[in-house]
């Protein structure tokens, strides 16, 4: 089952709402202990410190027995204008918290139930280490809403985590196909796979790709030697850390200036980023170069690449899709 934090955690909900019954109760037993001349007990015409306590909660709870009464227009106006309000916010705290940790976890079963039964081009996140918490966070700076996304983890700690950032969870072994088929993968508009151990990774990407045949596949591979292997099992992107680490290592000792360069690209920290595009019906025909959005560097056509120094991009077909640098802010 899906499942979503909730903002204020449960033990400040319910101490909230104690010490404001009890407040509520402590004002109408005090003005009425000062004010128990206003006050009558037809049982033994004496009004002490009990029956002042009695007399408070029985009014406060229902509406009294009539063997405690006030008499005096002060008292009767404070139990008309204070203690009848205090009665119904206490009778709507007692309802709210009922509602809150019994009703409200019926209704919360529910809600996640239709929000897994009509989840759709939501992103799944299959692990939420380091790399996988990484991608949500980058997901909601690119502008994807947080509960268009869908983390699934087996540690409790990782999943915690993702609530915090507002993700919906999910604690299951993702390379179950009952797992990927409770999120909907069929329907989602990628899947990020960083799982943590290659060989779970690839088996995660071969459950999904049996699943669903035509979703964009993205996964983390440590070693290089099962980049290939994650490849067959149907990833379209493979992405090797420590290999992308190294660019950027060897890169800095060509320019001081490189490595900050690559990284501007790789996310939307920095002045200026990587965007992926369909061609526009009216870029048909033109040169890649008199794109207006962005700087073309290369465009992809019937799953061959071409960059913006070969003759390919002379002239964009439909169908190309544009890889291009553009300024973040846009």
């Amino acid at each position: 089952m899906l499942r979503k934090r909730s903002r204020t955690p449960v033990w400040l909900a319910l101490s909230w709402r104690v010490l404001l019954a009890l407040g509520l109760i402590g004002i109408a037993l005090a003005v009425h202990w000062f004010d128990r001349e206003g006050l009558r007990d037809n049982v033994d015409g004496k009004v002490s410190l009990i029956d002042v306590v009695y007399f408070t909660m029985i009014t406060v709870t229902t509406v009294g027995y009539g063997d405690i009464v006030p008499v005096t227009d002060r008292a009767r106006l404070f139990d008309t204008f204070v203690v009848t309000p205090v009665r119904l916010f206490v009778w709507l705290i007692f309802l709210g918290t009922a509602y809150d940790f019994l009703f409200k976890r019926v209704w919360e079963k529910w809600r996640m139930r239709v929000l897994q039964r009509d989840l759709s081009g939501h992103v799944i996140v299959a692990g939420h280490g380091t790399s996988g918490a990484e991608a949500v966070m980058e997901l909601k700076r690119r502008g994807k809403a947080a509960d268009a996304i869908v983390v699934i983890d087996p540690h409790a700690d990782a999943l915690e985590r993702a609530e915090g950032e507002g993700a919906v969870v999910l604690a299951g072994d993702a390379t179950r196909n009952a797992t990927l088929e409770a999120v909907q993968v069929a329907r989602a508009s990628a899947l990020i796979v960083a799982a943590g151990r290659d060989d779970t990774s690839i088996l995660i990407v071969l459950t999904a790709r049996r699943l669903a045949p035509d979703l964009p596949i993205s996964v983390v591979i440590r070693s290089e030697d099962n980049e290939a292997l994650a490849n067959q099992a149907g990833a379209n992107t493979v992405i090797n850390p420590a290999s992308f680490a190294g660019l950027l290592l060897a890169g800095s000792t060509s320019g001081p200036h490189l490595a900050d360069y690559m990284m501007d690209l790789a996310g939307l920290h920095g002045a200026v980023s990587l965007h992926e595009r369909p061609v526009r019906p009216d870029e048909v025909g033109k040169p890649l170069s008199a794109i207006t959005t962005g700087m073309g560097l290369r465009i992809y056509r019937n799953e061959q690449r071409y960059g913006f120094w070969q003759p390919e991009v002379h002239a964009l077909q439909d169908g190309d899709r544009i890889i291009e640098v553009v300024p973040s802010d846009a």
